[in-house]
């Protein structure tokens, strides 16, 4: 099914094809590198399986991304409920990740400026974003996607002393 079509992307349900592309990208060093690790096979199939999961309970989630002129998958980008105790959850995060060649050419900004729009017609209230505070690339696409700075907070799933504990959060109010 897809959600949401951009100049460039669509924005869809994922089907297991997915998958082993999926796998590779989160075993790339360059994709996570503002992660603590690289994620096994295994664990990306939890994660998928997760992902699947959220879409059935909530009717919305991380959005398989793919390139309209090829066809390709090339990560997500979405919509997640936060996983984690904090002072700003329960909460839903927009959140994106892409395959490293695809970094860098606007597409997380111009697919997450839509799944804005989509929050905004669900009536979701209120938005957050979070990345470890080194990732000044996907803080570019939470100041340009119109995301205000609410602080920074210690990850609680991330060891004290890791230089990625330290996390950005922004938020926008739909």
């Amino acid at each position: 099914m897809t959600y949401i079509e951009t100049d460039r992307l669509i924005l869809r349900s994922w089907v297991r094809e997915d998958l082993p592309l999926f796998a590779a990208m989160n075993r790339d060093e360059r994709v996570m590198r503002y992660f603590p690790a690289l994620m096994t096979d295994s664990q990306t199939e939890m994660f998928y399986n997760r992902i699947v999961a959220e879409f059935e309970q909530k009717g919305w989630g991380l959005y398989a991304a793919e390139l309209k002129s090829t066809g390709a998958f090339i990560g997500y980008v979405g919509l997640h409920e936060i996983g984690f105790e904090a002072d700003f959850t329960p909460g839903v995060e927009i959140g994106w990740r892409l395959a490293a060649d695809y970094h860098n050419r606007g597409l997380a900004t111009e697919a997450a400026v839509e799944v804005l729009k989509m929050a905004k017609e669900m009536r979701l209230c209120r938005l957050y974003s979070l990345t470890a505070k080194p990732n000044a690339p996907s803080e570019r696409v939470m100041q340009k996607i119109g995301m205000t700075k609410a602080g920074e907070f210690e990850h609680p799933a991330l060891q004290e002393g890791s230089p990625l504990r330290t996390h950005v959060l922004y938020r926008i109010d739909l």
